[in-house]
């Protein structure tokens, strides 16, 4: 009792022991009723994509869109094509029921501004949330990297980025495919000092990247390859450029600088795409058609292999969830 005393002297404590307290409460406030939603059955992948939805926005979010946003993150995880409209209708209504349940939840601990059709992260609210996304407080150590594309020039593809320096392996692995552009459609390994981290699948022999944090592994200067796809074999080559203290007021992580569009999933790795620009580039080409078409387009004007934008790959990482 008197340890609780004490905690309640100290608000903002309570605040973040209630806030960090929410993934492990689901079942009391996910009580859709008959219907069981998927938001209960996968409350803290939904918790955290709208949380991240929310972080992400600069002005209230329509409740229509926090439904979806949830939706969306569960339901890929669940065979529903077999599902009757009805069913399916009253499946998503009591998602819809469960999201409101945790708002209100949300609501109640100073975390939410709560309308009938908004709701908004409060100053609180974006505190514990960046705490739960994983951004360093002000003041903590930051690395800045530099993240190049190995084999791939005219243009070169890079990115400047600064991230936490404890952040793990795993959520490396996330931030660069956002950074980059990628769509985390294939495997992948980094390989630091000769030894390989990647998905403890228990095939390839991987070390758990969800044990390894960057800050440990690498010092200023130093480097590591990150590989994805282990067809195209996409080698990214990692500097470490320095050591930095995190700055109040910016997400992290963030993108700083950068040059070049990411390649196309499945080209053919760098030779792949060095002949791809080659045939969009004539339009007498033999295959310059049939590639437009694989890529979508219909013209070779819109394929722009130089076209990047730290802003738009800064939107990516702002809405980066949780492994």
């Amino acid at each position: 009792m008197k340890k609780n005393a004490k905690l309640l002297d100290r608000p903002e404590e309570l605040r973040g022991a209630l806030f960090a307290a929410l993934p492990r409460i689901g079942p009391a406030v996910t009580v859709s009723g008959w219907l069981e939603s998927l938001f209960a059955h996968e409350y803290d992948r939904g918790l955290r994509a709208l949380l991240y939805r929310l972080y992400a926005a600069t002005a209230p979010v329509p409740l229509s869109d926090l439904y979806e946003v949830v939706w969306h993150a569960v339901s890929p995880l669940y065979v529903l094509d077999d599902l009757s409209p009805d069913r399916l209708g009253h499946l998503r209504t009591a998602n819809d029921h469960d999201v409101q349940r945790v708002l209100k939840a949300l609501a109640s601990l100073g975390a939410v501004h709560l309308t009938e059709t908004t709701a908004e992260l409060t100053a609180d609210g974006r505190t514990e949330t960046a705490r739960m996304r994983g951004e360093p407080e002000p003041g903590d150590a930051v690395l800045q990297i530099l993240v190049e594309l190995a084999d791939v020039d005219d243009p070169p593809v890079w990115r400047q980025l600064l991230l936490p320096a404890s952040i793990r392996l795993d959520r490396l692995h996330s931030v660069i495919q956002d950074a980059m552009g990628w769509q985390n459609c294939h495997m992948h390994a980094f390989t630091i000092d000769g030894v390989q981290y990647g998905h403890p699948d228990g095939e390839l022999g991987f070390r758990d990247e969800r044990t390894a944090t960057l800050g440990a592994l690498l010092k200023s200067g130093a480097q590591c390859v990150y590989t994805y796809d282990f067809g195209d074999s996409w080698e990214h080559l990692i500097t470490v450029e320095q050591f930095r203290t995190a700055a109040a007021g910016l997400h992290y992580p963030y993108c700083v600088d950068g040059a070049g569009a990411c390649p196309p999933e499945d080209c053919g790795g760098a030779p792949g795409y060095s002949d791809l620009k080659v045939i969009l580039a004539d339009p007498a080409h033999g295959e310059h058609h049939a590639m437009l078409e694989w890529l979508g387009l219909r013209s070779a004007t819109e394929f722009a292999p130089d076209r990047f934008t730290p802003d738009a790959a800064n939107t990516r990482l702002l809405h980066l969830t949780a492994p």
